[in-house]
């Protein structure tokens, strides 16, 4: 039950990264050195639905009776 917790954890911060990397490289969060750069609008994403992925699978482990 820990581990589906720290799985859930770090996947919402992989969400959140993924989102303010995507906003960087769209240029939405300017004042750094990823503002603007096509890379990070293209990473951002995967890295969030990374994220939601492990949420998603904790979650339903979570469900399963033992």
């Amino acid at each position: 039950m820990n581990k589906d917790r720290a799985l859930i954890g770090v996947g919402l911060a992989l969400v959140v990264v993924g989102g303010i990397w995507t906003a960087q490289g769209l240029g939405y969060l300017p004042g750094s050195v990823m503002t603007g750069v096509t890379l990070w609008a293209v990473v951002g994403p995967v890295v969030a639905i990374g994220g939601a992925w492990l949420v998603i699978r904790a979650r339903r482990r979570r469900r399963r009776p033992e």
